[in-house]
């Protein structure tokens, strides 16, 4: 057949087309977001329906770690026994005591020599003063005693000189900076964190986290304040694992434990996260669970009147089932046996009063 002249095939109004990624809980707030993470591809201007991929977890691009000096590593520092500084002072002092002797400073006793008596105290006295007075405060200016559970950062002139994790009196150089680090298994109880769920609800969260500083040097030089990054970390990590998942299941959904409810679950993700962010940092987490998961104040009473709603439904839905099939039997039981002979009218009218009946005496039983 052919077509008139001038008169072709119907324009392409659309040249091209692109796709553009729309998270899915933007357009289906109702559904339960999914662990992985969806997208919806759409072509503009073609009146298509979205169409809805799953993307792979190879996909997600992990984040790159922390960046943290590597030539900063923990290393033992040296140290000397308390004994020796001990022994040092104790020179010093009696260094002191026999310079003075020596030039007749001490009253009641004769001078070392001589002809020093009464001569007073010259360069070369001074100079025993200045050796035994040294001695001395480098002797008892180095003890310090080290307990159990606690560790020393040592730094001189900005560089990092070692750790000292021994414990009970030692003599360290008075010339190192000493930062004391708590390097016991700690704990930490959060306050009520806010999150969200994968249905956008507030939620407020307790979480508690068990750590250590695993590498003193990381944890003191690497980071201005290694407590204040771990409560960071647990944060960040918590809305993380949280966004992912409803707080509560929708009813007539198929899978239960993918909720917060599954509170063991949650706890290992959000462990797995935290572990990673402050490993690089020197620091050693060994849970980090949610003690409890709630709904904000805002919305609590809200979301309460939602579960009853809920629950209140799905109970009518059971009570309903369970009435008409022991009015079914009843019925069938009564016209089987002989018991009574019934038209449709009067089996209509049985099967009704049977049915309002037992329905009040459940719900009257449910609300009491």
């Amino acid at each position: 057949m052919s077509t008139p002249e001038g008169v072709g095939p119907p324009a392409r109004l659309i040249h091209n087309e692109t796709t553009t990624e729309i998270p899915v809980h933007l357009l289906f707030r109702d559904d339960p977001a999914p662990l992985t993470p969806a997208v919806v591809g759409r072509r503009r201007g073609t009146g298509e329906q979205p169409r809805v991929r799953r993307r792979d977890p190879a996909e997600v691009k992990p984040r790159p770690p922390v960046d943290v000096d590597p030539d900063l590593v923990e290393h033992p520092a040296r140290v000397l026994p308390g004994v020796t500084g001990v022994l040092a002072g104790v020179c010093g002092l009696a260094g002191c005591v026999l310079t003075s002797w020596w030039a007749g400073a001490l009253p009641g006793l004769p001078a070392l020599y001589a002809g020093y008596a009464g001569a007073g105290i010259g360069p070369a006295q001074w100079a025993a003063y200045a050796g035994a007075g040294t001695l001395t405060l480098f002797g008892f200016g180095g003890l310090t005693r080290c307990r159990t559970g606690r560790a020393w950062v040592l730094g001189l002139f900005g560089r990092y000189r070692g750790t000292v994790r021994r414990t009970g009196l030692l003599w360290l150089n008075p010339l190192l900076l000493r930062r004391r680090v708590d390097v016991r298994l700690r704990h930490w109880r959060s306050d009520p964190l806010p999150a969200v769920d994968a249905n956008g609800v507030a939620l407020r969260v307790v979480v508690l986290v068990a750590w250590r500083v695993r590498d003193t040097a990381k944890a003191v030089l690497g980071i201005e304040d290694h407590e204040r990054y771990l409560h960071a970390c647990v944060e960040a990590a918590l809305s993380r694992v949280l966004s992912r998942l409803p707080a509560d299941m929708a009813p007539g959904a198929l899978v239960r434990d993918a909720t917060l409810r599954n509170t063991e679950a949650v706890g290992e993700e959000l462990t797995r996260l935290v572990v990673a962010d402050a490993a690089p940092v020197g620091l050693e987490v060994f849970s980090a669970q949610p003690t409890r998961i709630e709904y904000a104040p805002e919305v609590a009473a809200v979301m309460q009147r939602r579960r009853i709603a809920a629950l209140d439904a799905q109970h009518r839905d059971t009570v309903l089932t369970s009435v008409v099939d022991s009015v079914e039997d009843t019925v069938t039981r009564l016209t089987m046996r002989g018991l009574v002979e019934l038209d449709d009218c009067e089996r209509k009218a049985l099967v009704k009063n049977l049915t309002v009946a037992a329905i009040g005496m459940d719900m009257h039983n449910w609300r009491s």
